[in-house]
């Protein structure tokens, strides 16, 4: 059961010089069900892996989050082929929720008012059962860019729920900040948030997320919707000390101990 409390002109960066680091570049690849465009392929964006930095608090962060326009907002989902979610969402309060993993439980905190149609989609496809038997299928350790992949149904990373919607914060934000004023290429995504991946174009977002282990840096366009609880940051710590087998093309790879979704509550 699923626990409520009541309560991007489009910012393309297409990056010619590396990003600090292997996975902050490789994170400009496709992630979910929409191909990128010709002209930005994976191979393009990955970088050789540098030595991160020490001390990841110079980077600039995620801006405030904007008071909502009003308790709900209309979402947009462009269908493909799958079942859509309600397409009003609420703005008001937090979405509690747990992933059941073969690992233990991952309890998650997402935030309405921070994303409300991500959360939307997220709650829609966990009530429907999408991401049971699901995999993290990509493990990342590199230092500045720790996380899991997960939410594809087909463990490849080129799945998705069959729609897609459009980026919230903190990329309408720095969509916004790009057209007066210089934006760095990355910035910082703070160790627990829950993040969309996509598919490396604007409002290419599925089902496919990232949980975030560490500070990372990230290209300034992937929607976060909330956070890891303490308790299930544990969780994944422990399982993520064991590594991957490397075999990813865009960094780290499948996990050495597999994170597989059995239901979400």
């Amino acid at each position: 059961m699923i626990h409520t409390t009541e309560g991007r002109r489009a910012l393309r960066l297409r990056i010619a010089a590396p990003l600090c680091f292997a996975v902050a570049a490789a994170l400009l690849g496709g992630c979910s069900d929409e191909t990128p465009p010709a002209t930005t392929p994976v191979a393009e964006v990955a970088q050789p892996r540098s030595a991160p930095p020490r001390d990841l608090s110079i980077y600039r962060g995620l801006p405030d989050v904007p008071a909502p326009p009003g308790p709900t907002v209309a979402c947009t989902y462009a269908g493909q082929g799958g079942v859509l979610p309600p397409s009003s969402a609420s703005t008001v309060g937090i979405v509690e929720l747990t992933l059941d993993t073969s690992i233990g439980a991952i309890p998650l905190v997402l935030d309405r008012t921070q994303a409300p149609c991500t959360v939307n989609s997220f709650v829609d496809l966990s009530k429907r059962g999408f991401y049971n038997g699901t995999s993290c299928h990509r493990l990342s350790t590199d230092p500045g860019g720790q996380l899991y992949q997960c939410g594809d149904p087909t463990g490849t990373g080129a799945g998705g729920p069959g729609y897609t919607f459009a980026d919230e914060y903190p990329v309408p934000q720095f969509t916004a900040e790009a057209e007066t004023s210089y934006l760095p290429p990355a910035v910082l995504y703070p160790r627990g948030t829950v993040a969309m991946a996509n598919a490396g174009v604007e409002n290419s977002n599925g089902s496919q997320f990232f949980l975030l282990l560490g500070d990372s840096l990230l290209r300034p366009d992937f929607t976060a919707f909330g956070r890891i609880d303490d308790a299930g940051m544990a969780v994944l710590e422990a399982a993520a000390a064991h590594g991957h087998d490397g075999s990813s093309p865009i960094g780290g790879g499948a996990p050495t101990t597999p994170v597989v979704i059995g239901n979400v509550r």
